[in-house]
């Protein structure tokens, strides 16, 4: 393929003539590429699925050069999109004009679920990487009498809860930019307007914060077996003989499920916890006393609440760590940020809306 100067720069007019990008591929092939680049646990897996896919190599380097362009336009794209919802408005502007497009709007009960997870980053070493989750939330009424298999179940007659059709945001932000992420992504599914929505976390109090701030109506529940092993872990800790150790666990997570915090809290204070004992062992008693609130898990589950925050922990799982997660010197920041902007629209199912938006003819 011959090249000549324009302007300086070289051009190439079967490129053009065949709507070729400025590397040299189409856009057809970039979309595919960067999808595997996206979904592969690496770069070199993804070039080898792109070629068993299309029929024609592409090389590692190539679709590395590929996906995290992509990446980046992404990555631009949604941060001008928070820009754009907490810049003021312009006056005159109307009220009532939509400040995000909405996406997959969820129609009825809702859950928000926050986490972090770490990620190699090159010169800087691990690194929290923030992710939320938004869940639409399906509630079915209980059996009645619960079927033999699930008779003996501490759950059978509760609500079955189900959580789907999950959308992510995730970035190597601090506590203040996940607010910004959470909120707008929050505003795509709808989430001012849900008069039922939980969010279900671990307790952390950056976010508790972040999320009392954007959904102040969210009922915020602490996860369960955050809950669970934390009693377990006190329980090892104070109780030298395990049977004492397991009697006294079972006892506070019986009185946690039926809704009794205040009598767990009790127990907890009075235990002998001395400086001999890791701070989370001595730090109980206060942590469940100032989340009796987010403790209530017999009015939740009476209420269809979910108590779990699988959904987060799995999107850490699947959404982050499967692709980021290698092997070697890790990621240069920014290639980081821009692969998390990649996958969370890709994990989100926005990929090719998203591929859409940005590749779409100007009018």
């Amino acid at each position: 393929m011959s090249a000549h100067n324009v302007r300086g720069r070289p051009f190439f007019p079967l490129d053009d003539k065949l709507k070729l990008r400025d590397d040299h591929w189409s856009e057809g092939a970039a979309r595919v590429a960067s999808r595997l680049g996206l979904q592969a646990p690496s770069f070199a897996l993804a070039a080898e699925n792109y070629a068993d896919a299309v029929g024609s190599p592409m090389s590692t380097s190539s679709l590395r050069r590929v996906t995290q362009a992509t990446g980046a336009q992404m990555e631009a794209h949604r941060q001008a999109v928070v820009e754009q919802v907490y810049a003021r408005p312009e006056p005159g502007g109307r009220a009532d004009q939509p400040r995000v497009p909405p996406a997959a709007a969820i129609a009825g009960p809702a859950n928000l679920s926050t986490d972090g997870g770490m990620v190699l980053i090159r010169a800087e070493g691990w690194k929290e990487v923030k992710l939320t989750t938004v869940s639409a939330v399906a509630i079915t009424a209980p059996v009645s009498p619960p079927p033999p298999e699930a008779a003996d179940s501490r759950r059978s007659q509760d609500p079955t809860v189900q959580l789907h059709s999950h959308s992510y945001q995730a970035g190597l932000w601090d506590a203040d930019e996940m607010e910004r992420h959470q909120y707008v992504e929050g505003l795509r599914r709808d989430l001012e307007h849900k008069p039922t929505l939980t969010s279900v976390n671990d307790g952390a109090p950056w976010i508790t914060r972040i999320t009392r701030t954007n959904f102040p109506q969210a009922v915020q529940i602490t996860d369960w077996r955050h809950s669970q092993s934390r009693l377990w872990t006190v329980a090892h800790a104070v109780f030298k003989e395990p049977a004492a150790a397991q009697t006294w666990a079972i006892t506070q997570l019986d009185r946690l499920w039926e809704g009794d915090v205040h009598l767990v809290v009790k127990a907890l204070q009075g235990l002998s916890l001395d400086e001999t004992m890791p701070d989370l062992v001595r730090q109980s008693p206060e942590y469940f006393h100032t989340r009796q609130a987010q403790m209530a898990y017999a009015a939740f589950r009476q209420q269809g609440y979910p108590i779990g925050s699988g959904t987060v922990e799995s999107g850490i799982d699947n959404v982050v760590h499967h692709r980021m997660k290698r092997p070697g010197r890790g990621w240069a920041r920014k290639s980081a940020q821009q692969m998390l902007a990649g996958l969370s629209e890709l994990h989100s199912g926005r990929f090719e809306q998203a591929w859409q938006a940005l590749h779409a003819s100007p009018s």
